[in-house]
């Protein structure tokens, strides 16, 4: 499991790691029932506190990401399809509003926006 953080990032660490985490689940790169490394281990890997990793942690398995055992550690939880299929519309409407905000900026017509929609859409 790779993640890199960033000092310069205006998120906070956690949540830094908390995306990078929820994106791997997402795209299938790490898989449901995956051991995920201990808080103690990431926390070092990432010369981080653990409090830190914990509270990424702890926001994963809140957002039913993860399932911790206690004892044994946490543990990528079964897919459940239709949250991943929200989680991912979330992530496009951020995305989208972000270019709307854009084009509203700088004078980009609806029509222009959703042509270029389009095109990406059917690449």
């Amino acid at each position: 499991m790779e993640i890199l953080i960033s000092n310069h990032s205006d998120k906070p660490l956690y949540e830094q790691i908390s995306t990078q985490i929820k994106a791997q689940i997402m795209d299938g790169t790490l898989f449901p029932g995956q051991a995920l490394p201990s808080m103690r281990a990431l926390a070092r890997d990432l010369h981080l506190s653990v409090i830190t990793v914990q509270r990424a942690y702890e926001d994963l398995t809140r957002d039913g990401f993860l399932e911790t055992v206690t004892g044994k550690g946490s543990f990528v939880a079964a897919q459940n399809t239709a949250f991943i299929r929200e989680e991912q519309l979330r992530l496009a409407e951020e995305h989208l509003q972000e270019a709307a905000q854009i084009g509203r900026r700088h004078g980009i017509s609806y029509d222009q926006l959703a042509k270029i929609l389009r095109l990406f859409y059917e690449e």
